[in-house]
């Protein structure tokens, strides 16, 4: 999963946190214990001076040092069975001196093995959602809410496929990309009438990749070209690490979706910085989707011959037609 260098050290730095408050936790449960039973204080001061001990015996006298070592260990096994009856008698768990982590597998490190733990997994997940702008939207707009309903199953003009008929086509074709995106590189270009539904696959789409713990960048056009904008002409140093960390994640993310292609203010600047991410990302089998209310001939008279040609050759193009779905939910509500 990639995720920013930022978020990824905001993540380790929780994992610190958690690993000093279960030290924390483990200092004030033993304090409460040796008010309560000074005789498990002394125990504890005594068995941490045996270490000493051994120490000190193996520098003066290596000779005798594995006999001594016999012998504190059944000192040691005295006094931990004494300790544990003490903390039984009154009620305390056997446990009750362990430390206690939030992950019992990797000890709140995140690591197993020098692989990422669930629960690493499960963060970057969280972070993920909340990185990629539309957290609250894919509680409602997703594959299990998608309603055909709305797309009528009449001809269609100068169509083969009635509109009900293609975007279940579309549909599957989105489902089927969100399942087999670690298996397949895809890339997907939403086009058509405005309110039939490509804003609504995107966010099916960025959802379920989500929920697997695959990171997903959703920018519109405008908020995308407006990154750009700001890294290149904004010259304040105190927030240049985020705005590098974010143009980072426009490039390296599993997923980056564009949403709304053609309604951002089009400049020379923005074309050639459209152009770099569309290819770096393709030259880095990174998928993309991007969704546009323009024709495929409006794109190309809006965007130059090598964008045009990336768009038509590296990505699958996918036709919206239909009745305005925003329009008839909102007569549906009045």
């Amino acid at each position: 999963m990639s995720i920013p260098q930022n978020i990824y050290k905001q993540i380790l730095g929780k994992y610190d946190k958690k690993r000093q408050q279960a030290a924390i936790d483990l200092e004030n449960r033993k304090s409460e214990v040796y008010l309560a039973l000074p005789r498990i204080k002394e125990i504890d001061a005594f068995l941490f001076n045996l270490g000493l001990r051994i120490s000190k015996a193996i520098i003066d006298d290596p000779a005798s040092s594995a006999k001594l070592l016999l012998e504190i260990q059944k000192e040691t096994q005295i006094l931990e069975n004494e300790k544990k009856q003490l903390l039984k008698d009154h009620g305390y768990h056997k446990d009750h001196f362990n430390i206690k982590y939030s992950c019992k597998k990797c000890n709140d490190t995140g690591f197993i093995d020098n692989k990422r733990c669930a629960c690493f997994e499960q963060e970057l997940v969280q972070a993920a959602y909340t990185g990629s702008n539309i957290k609250e939207i894919l509680e409602q707009e997703n594959f299990d809410n998608f309603d055909f309903k709305y797309y009528s199953d009449e001809k269609y003009p100068n169509q083969k496929l009635n509109p009900q008929e293609n975007i279940k086509r579309i549909y599957q074709i989105s489902h089927d990309f969100a399942h087999d995106f670690d298996k397949q590189f895809v890339n997907l270009l939403f086009y058509g009438t405005p309110g039939t539904g490509k804003t609504y696959l995107c966010n099916c789409i960025a959802k379920d990749l989500l929920d697997k713990g695959i990171s997903v960048l959703y920018l519109t056009a405008f908020e995308l070209f407006e990154l750009f904008a700001d890294d290149k002409f904004n010259k304040n140093k105190e927030d240049a690490e985020e705005r590098t960390s974010y143009i980072d994640s426009v490039f390296k993310v599993d997923l980056l979706i564009i949403d709304d292609l053609g309604t951002e203010w089009l400049t020379t600047l923005s074309s050639a910085e459209l152009f770099n991410c569309i290819n770096t990302r393709y030259l880095n089998r990174k998928s993309t989707v991007i969704s546009t209310n323009l024709t495929i001939e409006n794109l190309q008279k809006a965007y130059s011959d090598r964008i045009f040609s990336r768009l038509l050759g590296n990505y699958k193009p996918l036709e919206f037609y239909g009745r305005d779905i925003r329009q008839i939910k909102k007569r549906t509500r009045q």
